[in-house]
């Protein structure tokens, strides 16, 4: 064998362990990113303007339109907490918004946004299984067992971000199972729903079919956590499914996915 044969050959094999390396690091990457390597999730990715004008940015970034009252993430860690474009996203929405609804209260961040940022005559209902119904929580054989985890978890809280605050009384907090929520005097009024509760797949399930029949005609519902199987697999499975009956969006730069519903002809 010439040296200039072996030279190829070795150039061969540096290729191909460099390609291989590659493709390594690019799938490591996927996973700590939660993106698939070889396509997107079956949700399609949009920008945040395609679900409100206010945030097409200007020449500067985000314009004006967009402004709130705001309090950012920072570098704490905080047990199922938005991120500060979440959140910032969330808090404009709110701007002419009159009744918002949410599950999951967590820290009540959300609840405080929407509250101080919504006009004076909005009000914000907020539901979240409280430390007493703990015992009342429905787990099912299809439920991940670390959903579960961090459901119960996060439901430790009786006083929120919100509470002592003088927008604490635009606030209706309830406590109990989601699942055993009866929705009907909000039913078809909302301007805003938030779905962030128990990220198990039958509490998923629960929420979405509530949080759809409580939207108004032309009210926007917006999911949280939908940031790929790996990171929580219900929120994942369940948004992937009713996404194929009804049209979903993802916001890109976020967990959020998004539903505006249709007004009325």
């Amino acid at each position: 064998m010439t040296a200039t044969v072996v030279l190829a050959v070795l150039v061969v094999v540096l290729l191909f362990g460099a390609s291989v390396a590659g493709l390594v690091l690019l799938r490591l990457r996927a996973v700590r990113k939660q993106r698939n390597l070889f396509g997107e999730w079956p949700i399609a990715r949009v920008s945040p303007e395609h679900i409100d004008p206010r945030f097409e940015p200007g020449p500067f970034g985000p314009t004006p339109a967009s402004e709130v009252s705001f309090i950012g993430r920072g570098p704490y860690v905080v047990d199922g907490g938005t991120s500060d474009a979440e959140a910032w996203i969330l808090a404009v929405l709110a701007k002419d918004a009159r009744l918002m609804f949410e599950f999951g209260t967590c820290t009540g961040k959300t609840a405080y946004l929407w509250a101080r940022n919504s006009p004076p005559d909005a009000r914000v209902v907020t539901v979240t299984l409280g430390p007493a119904d703990v015992a009342s929580y429905r787990r099912e054989s299809t439920d991940d067992a670390v959903d579960v985890q961090f459901a119960l978890r996060e439901s430790s809280h009786t006083d929120f971000l919100y509470s002592g605050t003088d927008v604490a009384g635009k606030v209706e907090q309830h406590f109990g199972d989601s699942k055993q929520l009866d929705v009907s005097s909000w039913a078809g009024r909302c301007d805003l729903v938030f779905v962030d509760g128990s990220h198990a797949y039958s509490y998923v399930l629960n929420d979405s079919e509530r949080a759809l029949r409580l939207a108004a005609p032309g009210g926007l519902v917006l999911w949280h956590d939908y940031a790929g199987p790996r990171h929580a697999p219900g929120v994942y499975r369940a948004l992937n499914e009713l996404g194929s009956r009804i049209p979903l969006v993802r916001l890109e730069g976020t967990t959020l996915v998004a539903h505006r519903r249709p007004r009325e002809v």
